[in-house]
């Protein structure tokens, strides 16, 4: 049995999707907030329930009963509800699933974290924290570090809009990311179940390129057929940001920022070569979403 932790969420919910189409048994952490269609999605596709939470140790002690793998994509960053945390989720709650996946005989914890940044933030202390114990557990443990996703930092959410033209980006823009989907971070994440190599490994993640935010614009500029109107979020209005924050989340995201715009290329020939994972592209990205985006206009 798959115990997967953080289902209802993109990449998790992704990641049932995969492991039942390889027939695989999943078992999905849900609190009882969770939203009924994102569970009625994974109810269809054979995932079964354990009802619990990360802040509740007793409940992760029932879900990973006759567990073979954990697989943890929980983050309190996109889906807070009361008493959601940085500290309570992301490191406490995580904690308590290493001791329960330990206790409870689980022999092999796949954990989605993201790649060492140079800025010091609440997320990323809790992040190594994290990988620190469940390196020491004595579980078989893999983590997995993909950097900045497409879907995230290259959405209307954060300013980046293909289809009106705009895109914000932070700091000068001409460092290189290796943007990554998360739907090729799922598939690495499937993929690590049964390769002996994911064993006992830390794994960074990037995409197939690394490209600066201004070559990106330029492929979409390409693509769309007209140019872009760019705005910048300089570094130190980045900096003002982070340190007048208060809350963890907001110092969190704004050091977030500030690690895109110093870059993080990522070297993925050798990862490839122990997971033959074909990568989505900024192109390939960029392509869709405007396929999305026409069969969306065609029906309204």
């Amino acid at each position: 049995m798959n115990l997967v932790v953080g289902a209802t969420g993109v990449l998790g919910g992704e990641l049932c999707r995969r492991l039942r189409a390889k027939g695989k048994p999943v078992r999905a952490l849900v609190r009882p907030s969770a939203d009924p269609a994102k569970l009625g999605k994974l109810r269809e596709a054979g995932v079964t329930f354990s009802q619990g939470d990360l802040k509740s140790p007793s409940t992760l002690e029932a879900a990973c009963r006759d567990v073979t793998t954990v697989i943890s994509t929980a983050s309190s960053t996109f889906s807070r509800q009361a008493g959601d945390s940085i500290q309570s989720v992301d490191e406490l709650g995580q904690l308590n699933l290493i001791e329960a996946a330990r206790t409870g005989g689980v022999r092999h914890f796949i954990f989605i974290s993201f790649p060492p940044m140079a800025e010091d933030f609440p997320l990323q202390q809790a992040k190594r924290r994290v990988e620190e114990r469940l390196i020491g557990s004595g579980l078989n443990y893999t983590v997995l570090q993909p950097t900045f996703f497409m879907e995230v930092w290259l959405s209307p959410a954060l300013g980046f809009d293909i289809a009106a033209a705009k895109a914000r980006i932070y700091g000068a823009g001409r460092n290189q990311i290796s943007w990554i989907s998360f739907l090729d971070v799922a598939e690495f994440a499937l993929a690590s179940v049964e390769n002996a190599a994911a064993r006992n490994a830390v794994v960074e993640l990037g995409g197939p390129e690394a490209l600066s935010p201004l070559r990106v614009v330029k492929i979409c500029e390409e693509l769309v057929g007209r140019p872009f109107d760019v705005e910048h979020v300089s570094e130190e209005a980045l900096r003002a940001q982070k340190a007048a924050a208060t809350d963890p989340f907001q110092k969190s995201f704004a050091a977030l920022m500030l690690s895109y715009a110093a870059g993080q290329p990522i070297e993925m020939r050798a990862t490839l070569e122990t997971f033959p994972v074909r990568l989505m592209s900024v192109r390939d990205y960029t392509k869709a979403a405007l396929s999305l985006l026409k069969k969306e206009q065609s029906h309204a």
